[in-house]
């Protein structure tokens, strides 16, 4: 067979698996379909797929369908974080800014906190720690990756709560919003490199001067514009930030940061959404599979990933009840947030993706991490769809 048509082999199993798994096992409650097709990738990465049947995992996987795969995961994953950036609603997060910043800070700061413990621990083990990276930096990335809220799938699980244009639903947008902010500027930290530090900075001067200058071009634009001009700008920053060493998906971010959500539609913006998850971001979750290692075998690996686990929960779920007590929510208020904002798979994902690629963290911390974010977003509904229906009960007798 030529490439194409084992191109074509790889697209039919990256479309067609995950969406059996999800239809027909009626995962939607436990594991929405992006779960799903996380999970896939996992499984037909080269720890479980490629160890069962290392032949056909060569064939169909070979280095030429893989840099055809990548391709395409580059620009899907550059979308879906371009619209998280845009989506972010700073000036409700300024309008309620002492709540805003008492929560977000408390949600961020305290799994941040217990990451960094598990790092600490996992810094005396060979086999984590990535051949560039500082010790500082493996601490504070794992952290962070502890700390993650991944807004755009926040987003989708609110929808099917129901919670999503509700009060309650708001305000977690605007925690989300602001972690997610302080989480990329954390990345950015983590990524300076100092044999290129006059580039960088050239990179963060040059993208202030060409904001001011895309902010009067948008403003003008007819909203039909605004799209295609939308991706001509993400293509530039993504370029410029990984031209300058702090990778292109901290451009695709900052491209959609500086972005105001009232320019475009947002039912279209919302379909985008879901078009880019439909299309290409199946193509991501595979090769992210791809990438994912066992080498320091499975059990530590799975030992990593539930300590990882119990950090980024306790550590949010403390965070956001202290936040609770101080700012003087209802009781019950707190856990719902608390589990809400615990759901991290895709951002995470991406997260530790720049990572690894940076040498941050080994394959095998990348494996721990993954399966982190899997548990605790499969986590999410089930912890707080019952908590809901408790609650609206007793809004509903109350009344």
């Amino acid at each position: 067979m030529n490439t194409t048509e084992i191109f074509l082999i790889a697209m039919l199993l990256i479309f067609s698996v995950p969406y059996l798994i999800w239809r027909l096992g009626k995962t939607d409650y436990y594991a929405p379909l992006v779960v799903v097709q996380i999970i896939t990738g996992i499984l037909m990465g080269p720890g479980v797929l490629g160890a069962m049947f290392p032949a056909y995992y060569q064939f169909v996987f070979n280095p030429a369908v893989i840099q055809s795969l990548n391709g395409i995961a580059w620009w899907a994953v550059m979308l879906f974080v371009m619209i998280a950036g845009i989506e972010l609603d700073l000036f409700k997060a300024w309008q309620y800014r002492r709540e805003s910043g008492v929560t977000a800070g408390l949600a961020l700061g305290l799994p941040l906190i217990f990451g960094s413990c598990v790092a600490l621990g996992l810094l005396r083990f060979d086999g984590w720690v990535g051949p560039q990276a500082l010790e500082w930096q493996f601490v504070m990335g794992i952290g962070m990756a502890c700390a993650v809220t991944a807004l755009p799938i926040l987003i989708l699980l609110m929808e099917k709560l129901g919670i999503l244009r509700q009060p309650l639903g708001q305000r977690i947008l605007r925690y989300a919003s602001l972690d997610d902010i302080a989480i990329w500027g954390i990345l950015a930290v983590i990524l300076l490199d100092w044999h290129r530090v006059g580039r960088q900075f050239g990179f963060l001067i040059g993208f202030a001067i060409a904001t001011v200058l895309y902010r009067r071009l948008m403003e003008r634009l007819e909203e039909r514009d605004r799209w295609y001009v939308a991706l001509i700008w993400l293509a530039a920053c993504a370029f410029g930030a990984d031209w300058a060493g702090l990778h292109f998906m901290v451009g695709a971010f900052l491209a959609g940061a500086v972005m105001d959500a009232h320019w475009f539609n947002q039912e279209k913006m919302d379909e985008l959404r879901h078009h880019v998850l439909l299309v290409v971001m199946p193509v991501f979750f595979l090769s992210t599979g791809l990438r994912t290692n066992w080498n320091v075998g499975g059990v530590a690996v799975f030992v990593a990933a539930a300590a990882l686990l119990v950090a980024s929960v306790a550590g949010k779920l403390a965070g956001i009840h202290l936040a609770g007590k101080v700012l003087g929510w209802k009781a019950g208020e707190a856990t719902i947030v608390g589990w809400l904002l615990q759901t991290k798979a895709l951002i995470m994902i991406i997260f530790v993706n720049i990572l690894l690629d940076k040498g941050i963290i080994t394959s095998e911390a990348f494996t721990a991490m993954l399966l982190m974010a899997v548990a605790s977003t499969m986590l999410t509904v089930p912890m707080v769809h019952p908590r809901l229906a408790r609650a609206r009960e007793l809004l509903a007798k109350s009344g």
